[in-house]
């Protein structure tokens, strides 16, 4: 399995999986989305934020990595979030907006910017308490791809909850299938 290619087939997953959801949640009421439904950010629109907000924090970090990361740079012109249960936007229609740049940025900077030695180093940051650490930058960037899935998953429960199938939801589907 080559890295860079299990990258660019998570990001063409991630970027499928929030259209799905987004298409989704977009059929439903301000209150649907907004109320607490007891979820770890307690609403839809908590949770999708929260999603958002980690992407920024952790891609914010990715940039430092490489001075090829350009696209990455373009974050500077997104909102700086200093904690993770930040709400960034109050409307599905900006969180969607920015949703939607953020994920074309993750595809264009695995794709064109990104090497596959590069996830062999390490990257040393400061989390959101100022405790720096130095990690496997391969497995930064897996956590953010799982980060990703994990509240995906909490939303498309509460969806289901709710009557609502985003339908397929694996990742098996960006896949090659090379029998034929």
């Amino acid at each position: 399995m080559n890295i860079q290619n299990h990258f660019l087939l998570l990001s063409a997953y991630n970027q499928r999986m929030n259209i799905q959801i987004y298409q989704t949640v977009n059929k439903l009421s301000e209150k649907d989305i907004t109320e607490d439904r007891g979820a770890f950010f307690k609403s839809i629109l908590g949770t999708l934020n929260h999603i958002l907000v980690g992407d920024l924090i952790w891609l914010t970090r990715f940039s430092t990595y490489s001075e090829r990361y350009v696209s990455l740079q373009r974050l500077s012109s997104f909102p700086k979030p200093v904690g993770l249960d930040d709400m960034v936007f109050s409307s599905i229609e900006s969180l969607f907006q920015v949703r939607e740049k953020v994920d074309s940025l993750i595809c264009s900077w695995i794709k064109d910017e990104a090497k596959d030695g590069d996830f062999n180093g390490y990257l040393e940051y400061a989390n959101m308490k100022g405790v720096v650490s130095k990690r496997d930058f391969g497995e930064l960037v897996s956590h953010l791809f799982n980060h990703q899935t994990h509240h995906r998953g909490q939303v498309t429960t509460l969806l289901n909850q709710m009557g609502h199938d985003v339908g397929m939801t694996d990742f098996l589907f960006e896949i090659p299938d090379n029998s034929v």
